[in-house]
């Protein structure tokens, strides 16, 4: 199963496959349990987060997996309340340790909060980690072009990644198209709308057609449209249809039906007001 999943190539040369492992909201004991669940399935990109308080279950959940660090692809997430350069590189290193690593593949800031005005600063903090070879890749989650231009104008250094909600009903298209032309690769969080989007006839009718779950013809939107997605689940049997979704494709009569889905219905924060420590 590994194999069979694609990677998309970042900006900064590092690659990232198209579907990873997502944590929230597992407590540390259920994360340990998924995430070494998830591994055995063949996930090879797990995401975290300090926020998600689960770190140190992530981390115990890839030391029992039998499978080498070196082989899975770990992200985490800086909280809001660490934003500013000293207060983030501190806060790295707790991460490194709650999870058990001294390295990660890739380090976001979780949330841009433009109203306390320490993203740039913060994301200094990211450059000089990534510099001594701490983090492979550094990105955002979450930002506005306005945000991710000003780290480029006052830094130079674009994101590799923006992890932002995305699914058929909040497709972001204009959003999606401004990435596509920066070069940065869109990281999805929620694919599934957090269960909403599954239940729409028009998903049951295009699973039907396929024999496939909804889960499996939502993740495949994603996958055609060029998207990492990150979908949960606790249940090993659909960790694993979660990742078979790259043997068959939708058509075009599918995707034109799924893009009437679009209702632009953001079911998370908004990224211009959110305020989340």
């Amino acid at each position: 199963m590994t194999d069979a999943i694609p990677h998309l190539t970042l900006n900064d040369g590092q690659h990232l496959p198209q579907i990873g492992f997502g944590t929230w909201p597992l407590d540390d004991a259920q994360a340990q349990t998924a995430v070494q669940a998830a591994l055995a399935c063949g996930y090879r990109l797990i995401d975290t987060a300090a926020r998600y308080g689960n770190e140190a279950g992530v981390g115990r959940g890839i030391a029992a997996s039998g499978v080498a660090r070196s082989q899975v692809q770990l992200t985490s997430k800086l909280r809001g309340s660490e934003h500013g350069f000293d207060s983030t590189l501190r806060a790295f290193d707790a991460t490194l340790a709650a999870l058990g690593t001294d390295y990660l593949d890739l380090y976001l800031i979780h949330w841009p909060l433009p109203m306390r005005d320490l993203y740039v600063d913060t994301w200094r903090a990211f450059i000089r980690l990534r510099e001594e070879g701490r983090i492979r890749s550094i990105g955002v989650s979450n930002f506005q072009p306005a945000h991710i231009d000003r780290l480029l104008s006052e830094t130079g250094v674009l994101p590799a990644v923006n992890q932002i909600e995305l699914h058929p009903d909040f497709t972001q298209a204009a959003l999606r198209a401004w990435h596509a032309r920066q070069g940065i690769v869109i990281e999805c969080w929620s694919p599934l709308g957090r269960g909403e989007v599954l239940k729409d006839a028009t998903v049951a009718r295009i699973a039907q057609k396929h024999g496939r779950s909804p889960a499996q013809i939502l993740l495949r939107w994603h996958v055609q449209h060029g998207l990492v997605a990150i979908p949960k689940s606790q249940d090993p049997q659909r960790m694993r249809q979660n990742l078979a979704v790259f043997d068959f494709a939708l058509d075009a009569e599918d995707l034109a039906a799924l893009a009437l889905l679009d209702g632009d219905h953001r079911q998370g924060g908004d990224p211009d007001t959110n305020d989340e420590r």
